[in-house]
């Protein structure tokens, strides 16, 4: 009798090993990394017993913004996507953050340029497939996302966007002002205080605006779409035409009540903004 509970306490022990070892587990550290060009990315890849290549989603800030994002949001959405068993790269567009350059030299085609750097820098690590690449952009970043997505159709299976622009002449007229415009384009420079920081544009930035049509583009990319927005934010006007106009699926537009453009993440209520990180976690867990 004893002999027979030893037994089975051994069978049960190795069980649950063997379940523990399926599961996908966490490595809390990240690696920083310069790609190409000087740009500073964070890749964070979680360990699992899996052997094969698996699921990594690629992270695009914001206007004036950098990789971890406003309240550490795109930290906190790599921490939720390793907990699921997909990888980030998360990554400072030139100028910005740790990364090389100046913000005089941005523009929406150098962000966008940046990013498919980032996508060949992701294809080529041996633990990621290159079937099951994401990409996430966040206000302007949702822009460079969909432009990236739509001229390299194959590249991502998955896309999410967060307060995406959608028109982004008239959005940053809203969000920069006419005069910041009319400065550039009689002196070719502008320098501005975003409130939480200071940025210098050149014309070619706010050229390069009105050079990409986002409501067309986003029907060349064929694959899964999230696209999430507050409705108190001007990206509430583009998300539900966008998913509508997009050719793949599974597609959904998030339009959150009471949403701001960064989901209340810089209050002590951090339930809109947290729900926004788990959501789209789940959403690359289930489409990657």
């Amino acid at each position: 009798m004893q002999r027979k509970f030893i037994v089975l306490t051994v069978i049960a022990l190795l069980l649950t090993l063997f379940l523990s070892a399926c599961q996908p587990v966490v490595d809390n550290s990240s690696t920083v990394v310069t790609l190409e060009n000087g740009i500073s990315g964070t890749l964070r890849r979680p360990a699992g017993a899996t052997a094969g290549p698996g699921p990594v989603v690629l992270m695009l800030h914001g206007f004036g913004s950098s990789k971890d994002e406003v309240g550490n949001m795109y930290a906190r959405l790599a921490d939720a996507l390793a907990e699921r068993g997909v990888g980030s790269l998360r990554i400072d567009f030139r100028g910005f953050g740790k990364s090389d350059g100046d913000t005089g030299s941005t523009s929406v085609t150098a962000q966008v340029e940046d990013a498919v750097t980032a996508y060949n820098y992701l294809k080529g690590l041996d633990w990621v497939d290159p079937a099951r690449i994401g990409v996430i952009g966040f206000s302007l970043g949702g822009g460079i996302s969909t432009i990236a997505a739509a001229q390299n159709p194959n590249w991502f299976k998955s896309m999410a966007t967060w307060s995406s622009v959608g028109d982004m002449v008239p959005d940053f007229v809203l969000s920069l002002s006419q005069e910041a415009f009319d400065t550039a384009a009689e002196k070719g420079v502008v320098g501005l205080d975003l409130g939480w920081r200071t940025i210098v544009l050149k014309q070619d930035f706010f050229d390069s605006l009105g050079q990409y049509n986002l409501g067309e583009l986003i029907a060349q990319y064929p694959g899964a779409y999230l696209a999430v927005a507050g409705d108190q934010d001007f990206s509430a006007a583009y998300a539900p035409g966008f998913v509508d106009a997009a050719a793949g699926d599974p597609k959904d537009a998030w339009i959150i009540p009471g949403g701001d453009h960064i989901y209340q993440v810089l209050t002590e209520d951090q339930t809109m903004a947290e729900s926004v990180i788990q959501r789209t976690a789940d959403w690359f867990k289930d489409t990657l």
